[in-house]
């Protein structure tokens, strides 16, 4: 897909989702959504982001540590950073983002160690992922209860791996060390503490397996845990 095509299918759908709109209610929506598109494009290219479009209201930081390879599509209220430094601790954070992403709105990624996200991945509003916790809660050196969150060294147990073409529902929380196979799905409000295979279907606090899909078949297929 080029940036044009990319772009074209942005203003193809805001024009069609101004259809059943009345007259001026219609106009002043498309004059609005495609100067946020002409800004979202700006956005991302500020922060180096290759054909891409960031929504207003984002924040990005630690961009040194983040590379998106193009077509990437995030919404509004975005919060991504890759966090170098926290109080005395130094960190060499990365978080790689597929082609043809695409994130709803107020989409949240921090790092200290690696978040990757495969291609042509799509996740609804108000997704939270992150490879650390403040502090340590389990192991040798665990952090005291005594001493402020904030003040708490932070801790990753390991990287966050997303695969190509997953679903993440909205209000999906990920915390690393996961892994999610490709073309998983992961439903709304779920809460992510273990690994995913690929192709399976999983929801829950915390997530379970629900069905994984048969390639024989075409068939997704019940699990019975």
């Amino acid at each position: 897909m080029s940036f044009l095509r990319f772009v074209f299918g942005n203003v193809r759908y805001v024009l069609k989702s101004s259809s059943n709109e009345r007259s001026l209610a219609a106009i002043i929506k498309v004059i609005k959504e495609l100067v946020n598109i002409a800004f979202s494009i700006l956005s991302a290219k500020v922060v180096g982001w290759p054909n891409s479009c960031l929504g207003s209201g984002s924040r990005v930081s630690g961009s040194n540590g983040i590379v998106v390879k193009g077509l990437a599509s995030i919404k509004k209220q975005a919060w991504i950073e890759a966090v170098f430094k926290y109080n005395a601790q130094l960190f060499s954070p990365s978080i790689i983002i597929g082609y043809r992403f695409y994130a709803a709105d107020r989409l949240h990624i921090s790092a200290i160690n690696k978040i990757e996200i495969g291609d042509d991945c799509l996740f609804g509003s108000s997704v939270y992922i992150s490879d650390h916790n403040h502090g340590s809660y389990k192991g040798i050196e665990q952090s005291n209860p005594q001493e402020s969150p904030i003040a708490r060294k932070l801790v990753s147990l390991g990287p966050v791996i997303i695969g190509n073409n997953v679903w993440l529902g909205d209000n999906v929380v990920i915390v690393g060390p996961v892994k999610i196979g490709s073309g998983s799905v992961i439903g709304a409000n779920s809460v992510i503490t273990k690994d995913i295979p690929e192709m399976a279907i999983a929801a829950g606090v915390p997530a379970q397996i629900l069905k994984k899909f048969n390639v024989e078949t075409n068939v997704w297929e019940k699990v019975i845990n």
